[in-house]
């Protein structure tokens, strides 16, 4: 068991809240040897799950200290008195504290049920600094980790919510996770649990159902609500929305709660465990080239856009980590929620979560200017203030990236001018004209290997597309995209063409995305070369019988 949750255990018991045996089991339960926030997360759930919301905020608090208590203590090297080898003695049977037969132990003592938790008491408590609510790492502090239950598995392999509305809240919490955990597996990109509904999963764009039972009301709920805290349980009955990082293991996923009709709805996507290259999500050698180069800018704005779950958030970490591989600056990013966590390498890198690390998106772009950073990006540019803002900073001496949810250049160059009232675009049009430096339109489409793949257009700043937005003529980007190749433009017609002749994308794939009648007859014109090439490799040579 690990030092920290051995000193964590010996303030508990030594406070009468908790039975060594109990708390033995409790560690058993979580798998043999949790970390300390499991732990303490469990110990939490099993204590309050009687008290009134006050003093379930008291017994959060005192837990807080009872942590930092365990880490300074830890941080010594020494083990507490009854783990110690020379009390070995004093320690319960582990025959019976291990036992798997024996029954749970109870939630919580049965005279501290009705009571508020009692004052922690430890040396200097007053005087111990506050514990962190929160790290670099997981968004949410509690249910990270790993699954140790078994469940009926369905025919796609990914474990069954036919039991749900009969199972406890731990094993609900445990089914999640591995349901979660077996999105990987299965290649699924997506998890949704609604109410009134048959679950179902994402892969490769296309709705799978896990299995067809409909998940009841009350099951919708306790399932989206497994791995919640009280505190954030409270908040979403607020709030009616929520979205939150949530990291199981070594996997992160991104969930997003919401009221509807029928009940709670819950959507889970699955976030790259690690930084992906560009290369690696499907853009071509010559344009991560170009790419490379809008990162070598110490001002402007690059724009990473598409729709929604067209990999966004991928490509704009790739970015970040191309800075970070080559640059010595200081990057500061805001996420909604952080997803891709980035370890600093040349760079120092400084994540924020909007509503745990700032208040609003506009408000840590303000901030982030008296941080001294070099790199500011921004997970979202959805409002006038937050696009405003963006546009200044890149104006002032900083790379700014940031997404929007648009389709393409044009639309992309629309949405930024439509934000603003009719008398101030004019002085944005020439803002922008200054400071862009590049735009990604992205979306996701298959590829050969059966797995999804990115297409894309890409727009430069170049004196023409400059001209071009500073007088509003936003309608000839598309012309100016298709002749600025030397530059490093392409337009997502030209990209579907050049991926189907590199072998990425199939025939049908490239033609179903094009609208170009020009790009479509030089699609047609390579099938049919290809083809042909096919067919001569096939035939015998001259003279052969």
């Amino acid at each position: 068991m690990q030092l920290d949750v051995q000193w964590f255990i010996s303030a508990l018991v030594d406070n009468e809240l908790i039975t060594l045996a109990d708390a033995v089991s409790l560690g058993e339960r979580l798998g043999g040897d949790p970390d300390l926030a499991t732990y303490a997360q469990a110990v939490c759930d099993a204590l309050s799950g009687t008290l009134p919301p006050e003093s379930r905020d008291a017994l959060i608090e005192q837990m807080e200290q009872v942590i930092a208590f365990a880490q300074e203590q830890a941080a010594t090297g020494e083990a507490p008195d009854f783990f110690a080898p020379s009390e070995a003695e004093s320690q319960p049977d582990a025959s019976a504290v291990f036992d798997k037969d024996a029954p749970p132990p109870p939630s919580v003592r049965a005279d501290d049920a009705a009571s508020p938790p009692r004052t922690i008491r430890g040396p200097d408590v007053a005087k111990r600094p506050a514990v962190k609510k929160e790290s670099a790492g997981p968004s949410e502090a509690f249910s990270t980790a790993e699954p140790v239950m078994e469940f009926e598995m369905t025919e796609l392999g990914l474990p069954s919510l036919r039991s749900a509305d009969s199972m406890n809240d731990m094993q609900l919490a445990e089914l999640m996770k591995s349901l979660l955990l077996g999105l990987r597996d299965f290649g699924a990109s997506d998890l949704h649990i609604s109410a009134n509904s048959m679950p179902f999963i994402r892969r490769n764009l296309q709705i799978e159902r896990i299995e067809d039972c409909v998940i009841s009301p009350g099951a919708a709920e306790r399932l989206n609500f497994a791995l919640l805290s009280e505190k954030r349980r409270e908040q979403f009955r607020r709030e009616l929305d929520m979205n939150f990082a949530l990291e199981i293991g070594k996997s992160r996923f991104r969930a997003a709660l919401m009221y509807q009709k029928d009940g709670v709805s819950g959507s889970y996507r699955l976030v790259p465990g690690e930084v992906l290259t560009l290369s690696e999500l499907g853009f071509l050698p010559h344009d991560v080239a170009t790419l490379e180069r809008l990162m070598d800018y110490h001002n402007g704005l690059v724009l990473v856009t598409g729709p929604v779950g067209s990999g966004k958030t991928t490509t704009l970490a790739a970015l970040v980590d191309i800075a970070n591989r080559k640059r010595q600056d200081h990057i500061i990013t805001v996420e909604d929620p952080i997803e891709i966590l980035q370890e600093s390498k040349l760079c120092q890198v400084t994540q924020r979560e909007v509503g745990r690390h700032t208040e609003s998106y506009s408000r840590a772009l303000k901030g982030a200017l008296r941080e001294d950073p070099d790199i500011i990006v921004i997970g979202e540019m959805h409002d006038l203030e937050t696009i405003e803002n963006a546009i200044t900073a890149s104006e002032t001496g900083h790379l700014v990236i940031g997404t929007l949810h648009t389709c393409d250049a044009a639309n992309t160059m629309n949405r930024i001018l439509d934000v603003f009232p009719p008398n101030q675009q004019p002085q944005i049009r020439a803002m922008t004209a200054g400071s862009l430096r590049g735009i990604i339109c992205q979306r996701l489409i298959p590829g050969v290997d059966g797995r999804l793949t990115v297409a894309y257009e890409i727009l430069v700043n170049t004196m023409a597309v400059g001209n071009i937005i500073s007088e509003g003529k936003v309608f000839q980007l598309k012309a100016t995209m298709q002749i600025g190749g030397k530059s490093g433009m392409c337009t997502l017609d030209q990209n579907l063409l050049a991926k189907f002749k590199v072998g990425g994308i199939a025939y049908e794939t490239a033609l179903e995305f094009m609208t170009s009648p020009t790009e479509i007859a030089s699609l047609n014109k390579e099938k049919a070369i290809q083809e042909a090439k096919k067919l001569a490799a096939n035939m015998p040579p001259p003279g052969a019988q």
